[in-house]
């Protein structure tokens, strides 16, 4: 926040007035735009790119406008400044303008979406062109007034979906609405610099955040279903929608190709099965919604702790199987499998309902009660299934263990105890 203030203290930053309060509310939208940045990041590498590029795109566009009509760029004369900030607001407004409308949905058509863009483009080309043949200071009221047209259409547009039945329409009409405070508000900071109140540097910048934090739940909320999607390509129809894993079917085709493997590449497979017993009990209880929260909890913190280098999968209807391909150290399996056993077992609190909303209203505690079976598989294995057979029966043993972790030792052919160690 220091850094901000010190960078908005400057002349061509804002003016001499700007206080700490007005500093600190740019400096909440700044950081804003930064989180919405890092979020556009983490998007690309979860391989949804069109959440990412028109989150990047907004936050970019919208934080370059903004400091530039703070002042911040490197232009000293005021008619050379204006004319920029004029063209800028219109070639910035055309481009939100066909994000908001593509996040609708309303560019579907390729033909509706070429014709959308070359009125655009033709409207924004024909209002920067007036510009040059007015005063600055004209200029700059012409773009914002082309700005705040093209905020019109976006708003109406938002409208007509909000009113066809569109819920996520209405959070575009809010931020289409943020939109336009935050422009004119602006508008009315880069003419008259020195004397802007804090009041206005605050709306303008509120504004500005709501915006952006409403553009970003937008986007999620539009194109979050990518995310499944992309696993649902992977696996296809062995895509298990409630732990979002490998569903039964899937894990046993996986098996078999890695098995058929084995032979060839001559390095053992570490086998980790999962055993849970108390899910028959929890659906006594509580229900079938209770047992698909549990299962989707379970499933969640398994994607989360295993190793990249592993494979993850249902196995029956209350089990879990993970595979590490290439085992050349059982150590590392039974590293593993601790840490399973620490953060699998720790309690949740299980919605009852089939309501999901009323989670924290009608709940019930509940630990996975499990059991986990290791096994390094070599070529004294045939098939799989052999294998996941004798690793789900040790599972079932090391459920009345004390560390409900044990270990089938080959040479004699029975079942050991894993020693207790402090938890993971």
């Amino acid at each position: 926040m220091r850094d901000v203030t010190c960078l908005l203290s400057s002349r061509r930053v804002s003016s001499p007035s700007m206080d700490n309060l007005a500093a600190g509310f740019w400096g909440c939208y700044f950081g804003t735009t930064a989180l919405m940045l890092a979020g556009s990041v983490f998007a690309y590498l979860r391989s949804v790119r069109r959440i990412a590029r028109n989150a990047a795109l907004a936050a970019c566009v919208s934080g370059f406008l903004v400091i530039a009509f703070l002042g911040g760029l490197p232009l000293t004369d005021d008619s050379v400044e204006l004319r920029f900030l004029a063209h800028l607001t219109t070639a910035a407004a055309g481009i939100l303008c066909f994000l908001l409308l593509s996040v609708l949905g309303v560019l579907k058509v390729r033909a509706y979406r070429r014709r959308v863009r070359l009125w655009l483009v033709l409207s924004c080309t024909l209002g920067i062109g007036a510009g040059w043949l007015i005063a600055p200071i004209n200029s700059l009221a012409l773009g914002l007034s082309m700005a705040l047209l093209l905020g019109a259409v976006a708003l109406a547009f938002s409208a007509r979906s909000a009113t066809r039945g569109d819920r996520l329409a209405w959070a575009a009409v809010w931020a289409v609405l943020c939109m336009l405070v935050a422009i004119a508000g602006l508008g009315l900071i880069a003419l008259d610099r020195d004397n802007a109140p804090t009041l206005l540097h605050g709306v303008s910048a509120i504004a500005a955040t709501l915006y952006l934090a409403t553009m970003a739940t937008l986007l999620w909320l539009r194109y979050s279903y990518l995310i499944v999607l992309n696993e649902v390509m992977a696996h296809g129809p062995s895509y298990d929608s409630i732990t979002r894993m490998r569903s039964h079917t899937g894990t046993e085709r996986l098996v078999d190709e890695v098995f058929s493997r084995l032979h060839d590449d001559a390095v053992p497979v570490g086998l980790l099965v999962i055993t849970i017993v108390n899910f028959y009990a929890l659906n006594k209880l509580h229900g079938q919604a209770a047992v698909n929260h549990a299962l989707f909890v379970s499933g969640g913190r398994l994607r989360r702790i295993v190793p990249s280098n592993v494979e993850v999968g249902r196995l029956g209807r209350s089990g879990f199987v993970i595979m590490m391909r290439h085992c050349k150290d059982s150590g590392n399996l039974i590293d593993v499998a601790r840490l399973v056993s620490s953060r699998l077992s720790r309690p949740v609190q299980l919605n009852i309902s089939a309501d999901a909303s009323r989670l924290e209203s009608r709940g019930t505690a509940w630990a996975a009660d499990m059991g986990i079976g290791v096994l390094v598989v070599s070529d004294r294995f045939r098939s799989g299934p052999d294998a996941i057979a004798i690793a789900r029966a040790t599972s079932r043993t090391a459920v009345g263990y004390a560390s409900r972790i044990a270990w089938f030792d080959h040479p004699s052919g029975e079942i050991v105890e894993l020693p207790v160690l402090a938890s993971c």
